[in-house]
């Protein structure tokens, strides 16, 4: 019986990890909470999260420039977001090719971008939802008064316009049952624990969900086969 055991999850081990086909898009401007609601939301689940904004000021940190995003270092700065990147899309590549669970955190800002994501992810069978965190402008402009990366006025103001001009377009490309959208305008303690907690627990749910894209189906059955085939191979 114990063998047995072991035969099942040598054969489950990788096909059923926690999120599988699983892909979560996050949006909201400069200012939203959107990282912070992400990291809440997710916390623990096991998904990979795929964001250049971490790289990047990585990136700026070691290169010695300034967190307030200067006129002056733009070029500099240029060069490392483009390396920042790069680096996030051969993440992406990794962890799509065993079919991961992804937290894609960005802006959502430039449509096309994640219209482009969406429809290859959903091609190779992932189901894809987006947690669109929403704020005022001015509780954006506010928040990043405080930020360690606080950006010029303007740019948060194209930033929000922008997030908000897309958001009937989401709906569309997603469908409303599988966009959440998170009202984070309050700054209340227990209001804020409020949204976090609504987050985690309609990410959970949208997590446990059973894999219902028949592409995702096929390929979990197809690798199945194949570890039973390796595991007799290797044990017989």
């Amino acid at each position: 019986m114990k063998e047995l055991e072991q035969i099942r999850s040598f054969i489950k081990e990788g096909v059923y990890d926690p999120g599988i086909f699983k892909a979560f898009f996050m949006a909201g401007g400069p200012g939203s909470g959107k990282s912070f609601v992400s990291s809440s939301a997710f916390a623990g689940s096991g998904l990979k999260f795929v964001n250049s904004d971490t790289i990047f000021e990585r990136g700026l940190r070691k290169a010695g420039l300034s967190m307030s995003m200067p006129d002056q270092e733009e070029y500099f700065r240029n060069i490392i977001r483009a390396k920042a990147k790069m680096t996030t899309n051969t993440q992406l590549d990794t962890y799509v090719a065993g079919r991961l669970g992804l937290v894609i955190d960005a802006t959502g800002r430039d449509y096309s971008v994640i219209s482009r994501q969406f429809t290859l992810l959903n091609q190779l069978g992932y189901d894809c939802y987006m947690f669109f965190v929403n704020t005022s402008l001015d509780v954006a402009l506010e928040r990043n008064k405080t930020r360690s990366r606080s950006i010029p006025e303007y740019i948060v103001q194209k930033s929000w316009t922008g997030v908000q001009s897309n958001m009937g377009k989401f709906q569309r490309l997603f469908g409303l049952s599988n966009m959440v959208i998170i009202d984070n305008n309050r700054s209340e303690k227990e209001l804020v624990t409020q949204t976090l907690n609504t987050a985690n627990r309609m990410a959970r749910s949208l997590m446990n969900k059973p894999v219902n894209n028949f592409t995702a189906k096929q390929w979990i059955k197809n690798e199945l086969a194949a570890k039973k085939r390796k595991w007799i191979i290797k044990n017989f």
